[in-house]
């Protein structure tokens, strides 16, 4: 994560640097908008701090001079004159927000995190080579998951997929089967849960014609069609005992029989299986064969919840919004604002990813802009956030209820206390000097801050 800091004032500019460097965000420095041009031309950026007023290029046209570019990242406009048209012209001119001095830094940093997970959510919608959505995350149990997958695509053992239903078990059975075969092997799958018992036999296992009431034609089970490549079993602990017997054999001898030949086959294929059951306690409660268990877990991917990983969904909302845009034939939409990534990743998602597609499909229908906003979003009437104070959601309104000169006087009060009272410490994290917050204390009559402590 990389900011340009744009400031006139050299202890603002090296204060946010310090600062920022403690949550890890490296920054490099300009004293005024032409500086900043230079240093845009050179290097990649993630984001941009600019003050308003500075000699040779003002913060308002350096906005505008970036938009006119082409450069396609969030800016923050600060400054300490705070005329409420100064805030909607930074606005209006492309700023992604504005903030008044004196700020909270840990406010500026998370305005900025959330800023930039935004933007990149908006770049990976857009990237035409972003071929593959469902199948991405950014978390360390996603990152742990991909790395099993290879593992497990070096290999021809089976595979036991486990996770709560929606959580994405298909998308990595697919993943594993494209890193074994590629385009090479067929893939085929299979719901058990989907299917009457009475079927499931003939689906895997294929039939002659007479073997049964109905079976007025021949059938190649799936076992059959799956030869040299996967067979995925969804599902799996919705499988009768009898069958699990029947399972068992073809996996031990890799051949099957269909229902009513006397023939068997020789086949070779690599079983992948899923369930969102816990097959321990079935096999303990008499429900599911252990023979044939520990036949399948092989190797075993555990797929956690949504709700255990929300550092997947900015991306993975990004998959969703690409793929139901195309499907809806909405192109208007380009991504989500902050506050609307903020919101669902505030989801609880019991449902799991089918939920989060449900969401965005929904916050897609209401949408009237070219970015889908919090309001545009229902998940629960108990999932909300914070809004930011002076967020382009809502910094229209918020300036109008509260001047700016309030919302300075409540920053200094804040920091004061913050720091017990300590005007040194507080100056130093508002960004002004501490003369400057003499002054100030005295202007906004603060007080219990008067006399120096």
């Amino acid at each position: 994560m990389r900011v340009l800091i744009v400031d006139d004032e050299i202890n603002i500019r090296t204060s946010l640097s310090q600062f920022f460097s403690v949550y890890d965000i490296d920054s490099e420095l300009a004293e005024n908008g032409l500086v900043a041009q230079r240093l845009l031309y050179s290097d990649v950026f993630d984001a941009m701090v600019v003050d308003l007023k500075m000699p040779g290029m003002d913060g308002l046209e350096l906005i505008k001079w970036t938009r006119d570019e082409g450069y396609d990242l969030p800016v923050i406009m600060v400054s300490a004159h705070g005329e409420i048209s100064d805030a909607v012209s930074a606005l209006k001119g492309g700023a992604a927000d504005y903030i008044v001095k004196p700020f909270n830094p840990e406010d500026l940093v998370n305005k900025i995190k959330k800023m930039i997970e935004a933007n990149k959510v908006k770049q990976f919608v857009n990237d035409i080579s972003f071929e593959n959505p469902s199948f991405i995350g950014q978390s360390q149990q996603m990152l742990d998951i991909k790395k099993t997958i290879t593992r497990c695509a070096k290999t021809k053992s089976n595979v036991l997929i486990t996770g709560e239903s929606g959580t994405g078990k298909g998308v990595v059975a697919k993943e594993i089967h494209r890193q074994s075969f590629g385009d090479d092997g067929p893939f085929q799958s299979i719901n058990i849960g989907g299917i009457p018992a009475s079927l499931i036999e003939s689906e895997l296992f294929g039939h002659e014609k007479g073997a049964f009431t109905g079976a007025v034609n021949r059938k190649m089970g799936l076992f059959e069609v799956a030869n040299g490549g996967t067979l995925f079993l969804d599902e799996l602990g919705d499988l009768p005992l009898d069958l699990q017997v029947k399972l068992l054999t073809v996996i031990n001898d890799r051949q099957v029989q269909r229902l009513g030949d006397t023939q068997k086959r020789d086949i070779d294929v690599r079983i992948i299986a899923a369930t969102n059951k816990d097959l321990e306690q079935m096999v303990n409660d008499g429900n599911f064969r252990e023979d044939l268990y520990f036949r399948l877990n092989v190797l075993i991917i555990k797929i956690p919840p949504l709700r255990e990983r929300s550092d997947d969904i900015p991306l993975l909302s990004a998959g969703v919004l690409k793929r139901l845009k195309k499907e809806m034939g909405n192109d208007l939409i380009e991504g989500f604002s902050p506050n609307a990534i903020a919101k669902l990743k505030l989801g609880k998602y019991y449902g799991n990813v089918r939920e989060l597609e449900n969401v965005i499909e929904r916050a897609i229908l209401f949408c009237d802009d070219n970015l889908i906003h919090e309001d545009d979003i229902n998940i629960d009437d108990n999932v909300k956030i914070t809004k930011n104070t002076n967020s382009q959601d809502s910094v229209k309104a918020k300036l109008e209820v509260k001047s700016l000169k309030e919302v300075e006087k409540e920053k200094i009060i804040e920091s004061l206390l913050r720091w017990a009272g300590n005007k040194t410490k507080a100056s130093k994290e508002l960004g002004i000097s501490r003369r400057t917050l003499l002054n100030k204390i005295s202007e906004y009559d603060i007080n219990e801050y008067k006399k120096t402590k």
